[in-house]
């Protein structure tokens, strides 16, 4: 079997992982690795990869607008406000993941995104000095040999937990750190991987 995905039209090679569905591959084109600079960005990748947890994420990226309607633009200066009554409309919200405990989650995370922008810290920067400020690149020339964590991302884990934030497990934070562009995990052969690599 081909670590690529099947043949397409433009006749670019992709990663196998986001098959054929347009959504998916134009996510991987767009989105997937492409370095993420702003904090409100960041964090709302942070709780929509905390959302994703148990689920594929096409179900995710399919229910993104929705999530951000429901969620008000993923403002954490707003969701921080978050009481019983908001988590009751997003419980009710057909159009996201509703589970209370992740809903919850986002309430906590963006308390934590406040507490420290009031000390000063900027979560884009707290976040791209784990990596030195630039993306690690790496050269895979299989799925198979991407983990689904790394020390990096345990250490990244265990210090947002200290910090306050929720669902941010060493996996879910290392599909984060792929996702924002810290790590380059696109496949040599994809065609991602280069245009994401050159300067």
């Amino acid at each position: 079997m081909s670590d690529l995905a099947p043949p397409y039209p433009d006749g670019k090679r992709r990663c196998r992982w986001c098959g054929t569905d347009p959504l998916y591959v134009a996510y991987h084109d767009q989105d997937w690795g492409v370095p993420e600079r702003d904090s409100r960005a960041l964090y709302e990748k942070l709780v929509l990869d905390g959302f994703q947890a148990g689920l594929a994420w096409i179900t995710i990226l399919r229910k993104r607008e929705a999530f951000r309607a429901a969620f008000e633009g993923f403002r954490p200066e707003r969701i921080a406000t978050y009481g019983e009554a908001d988590i009751a409309r997003l419980m009710a919200d057909a159009g996201i993941v509703r589970s209370r405990a992740k809903i919850e989650g986002a309430v906590k995370s963006a308390r934590s995104y406040l507490a420290m922008q009031e000390r000063g810290e900027d979560f884009s920067d707290y976040l791209w000095g784990f990596v030195g400020g630039e993306p690690l690149v790496n050269r895979w020339t299989s799925p198979a040999e991407v983990p689904a964590s790394t020390p990096l991302s345990e250490a990244l884990s265990k210090d947002l937990k200290k910090r306050g934030f929720a669902f941010c497990g060493p996996v879910i934070v290392y599909a984060f750190m792929q996702a924002v562009g810290m790590v380059n995990d696109h496949v040599v052969d994809c065609h991602r991987h280069a245009e994401l690599t050159s300067p």
